[in-house]
């Protein structure tokens, strides 16, 4: 509530009715807040505050237009952090101990990672309010801190595995995020890209099926090629949508019927995670490194792999997205490498192979006669 403008503490006096009438009024009015039926109050900041600076420049255009709704919640993330310890301050009296401590303490109570995020955002944020005047972009007392690099991930599935995920979520009725789960595998997809997709983004000549899109984080072009089997679930899926579903509507939705949102998903994927492999912490977007180590593993080149993750994997980033524009050859050469890559993993795990899908259970796109997507 305090995130909506609420005071983190009312004192109320001495027990007794007079205390429970003032509990009892600030009680209604955070839950009219929190239900919508009310907007809740405004937070003013004091006059030269960092917190006013960052409410001045969320009504810029850079802001409303400029900036990707991903990077916009970055931001108000990290600043979930700042504005309870440096929100009502002005940025000059902000101190290297101050910094110091305020960053150790979330590194602490929070973790690596995210100490790590809110010091970025804290970088971006005293450049933006310099920009206004309010302090000076050389005088960042954050510049004396040397920010820990938080581990990266390197958790990988396996293609038995995701089909094991698959056929659970299809089972269990969860059709979206089933599709959404191979989708993730075959194209190497972030989880944003996969559960963003609509029908316009959708290509199909007859023989095969892809979708074409932008990518949410780089802006760069990607090509979603796809398995018979996954094509043959995307087709199985579609048939069951209703007729008026706009072009520009995602197309995968939760069981009741929602578009699929960051948390829904996430919270789907780890409930069928949970069926399949009880204790696995594995996530949605390891799908995606799964598949470059697969393609690296099929001796796929590194502007190959960037090709088909339309990112900039390969050593020059810059020589990479300017003399390399996608092209649908390229992506299918990261795919046949991939099959070459999982092959040889499979070969070299021992112990049971994991089951694949059974004949007839998906029927190929062909002897689908589900509608084409349009």
């Amino acid at each position: 509530m305090q995130a909506m403008g609420f005071p983190s503490s009312v004192p109320c006096g001495p027990d007794g009715p007079d205390a429970w009438k003032i509990a009892q009024e600030w009680n209604a009015r955070c839950q009219v807040a929190r239900t919508g039926r009310e907007p809740a109050p405004k937070h003013v900041w004091p006059r030269g505050s960092l917190g006013e600076a960052f409410d001045r420049f969320r009504t810029t255009e850079i802001w409303k237009t400029d900036w990707a709704h991903r990077t916009r919640e970055d931001w108000e993330r990290g600043w979930s952090h700042i504005a309870p310890i440096f929100g009502d301050l002005a940025p000059r009296t902000v101190t290297l101990e101050h910094i110091d401590a305020w960053y150790h303490a979330l590194k602490v109570m929070k973790s690596v990672s995210e100490a790590h995020r809110a010091m970025k955002i804290w970088r971006a944020l005293w450049n933006v309010a310099a920009a206004m005047h309010y302090c000076s972009a050389e005088q960042d007392p954050s510049f004396g801190i040397r920010r820990e690099t938080p581990r990266g991930r390197s958790a990988t599935w396996e293609e038995g595995e995701v089909v094991r995920l698959v056929k659970a979520a299809w089972r269990r009725k969860y059709h979206g995020l089933a599709c959404i789960i191979a989708i993730a595998y075959d194209a190497q997809f972030a989880p944003v890209d996969s559960r963003s997709l609509c029908l316009r983004d959708s290509r199909d000549d007859g023989m095969k099926l892809w979708f074409e899109i932008d990518r949410a984080k780089t802006g760069r072009d990607a090509l979603a090629t796809l398995s018979l089997r996954t094509q043959a679930l995307i087709r199985a899926y579609v048939a069951t949508l209703p007729n008026n579903l706009l072009p520009s509507a995602p197309i995968f939705m939760t069981r009741t019927g929602a578009a699929y949102t960051k948390n829904s998903l996430a919270k789907n994927f780890r409930d069928i995670r949970k069926l399949v492999f009880p204790g696995d912490t594995r996530q949605l977007q390891d799908m995606r490194r799964t598949g470059a180590v697969e393609a690296q593993s099929g001796g796929a080149d590194l502007s190959v792999i960037s090709q088909k993750m339309a990112n900039t994997v390969a050593s020059s980033a810059h020589l990479q997205k300017t003399y390399l524009p996608v092209n649908q050859a390229a992506v299918e050469l990261a795919d046949e490498a991939r099959k070459r890559g999982w092959r040889r993993i499979r070969e070299n795990k021992s112990g049971p192979k994991v089951e694949t899908l059974r004949p007839g259970e998906l029927k190929p796109a062909r002897e689908n006669p589900a509608k084409p997507l349009k």
